[in-house]
């Protein structure tokens, strides 16, 4: 599986397309300026592959304000938990807090249930439910790629923020330390802001959830 990080829009958030032979997913698509979203194309076209579906790890503003420009380009389904749709269904009001005028959305998204071994097309995940940063959060794991879309669950050395909408310190910490640091220590994470980690160096050096590395 390729990947490719698109960091884009004022919030400097992490667009990922993941490529499995001739399909393609693209997870949380913020672009906002129109060469960020020219520079996506440009890379599913020099892939050669075809964009099957678009995946949300949450609907905060930041991570949904492409969304719209991808449906109207391509025809695919957006795969979201709707454990709390409050973020997805305020879309306008929330995008308003932060200075954007937006439309609310017209579609109605696919609910993705956390689940193990979610099968979609040549693309294989555990979909982890991870509340904290936001109540409709979900990661991505792949076995296989040994790989972790966190969103904004764990970042670098970071974790998401705990002000918003359901946001709670201490209901992150207990995701990150029962569902996140139980994944494998060499599990790559790519975060939704910032550069990527692993499992094994946030249980090490993250100041706000140490954990206890795993040996032998």
């Amino acid at each position: 599986m390729k990947t490719e990080k698109f960091t884009v829009g004022p919030f400097a958030e992490n667009t990922y397309l993941l490529s499995a032979g001739d399909e393609a997913l693209l997870i949380d698509p913020g672009f906002y300026q129109p060469d960020e979203f020219q520079s996506f194309e440009q890379r599913l076209e020099s892939w050669n592959t075809k964009l099957t579906a678009v995946v949300l790890t949450h609907a905060h503003v930041d991570h949904v304000l492409g969304l719209d420009k991808v449906v109207a380009r391509f025809d695919v389904p957006v795969f979201y938990c709707d454990k709390d749709r409050y973020l997805w269904d305020n879309y306008r009001s929330q995008a308003q807090m932060f200075g954007f005028q937006v439309e609310g959305f017209d579609f109605e998204p696919e609910p993705l249930a956390p689940q193990e071994d979610w099968e979609f097309g040549s693309f294989l995940f555990d979909v982890l439910y991870t509340p904290g940063h936001a109540p409709d959060h979900i990661s991505l794991y792949s076995k296989q790629e040994n790989i972790l879309i966190a969103g904004d669950t764990l970042f670098r050395e970071g974790i998401g923020r705990t002000d918003l909408y359901k946001g709670s310190f201490e209901l992150l910490q207990k995701t990150i330390r029962e569902t996140l640091y139980a994944l494998p220590e060499d599990t790559r994470v790519l975060p939704g802001h910032g550069p990527e980690t692993t499992i094994g160096h946030e249980k090490k050096a993250n100041p706000f959830v140490k954990g206890k590395p795993i040996t032998g």
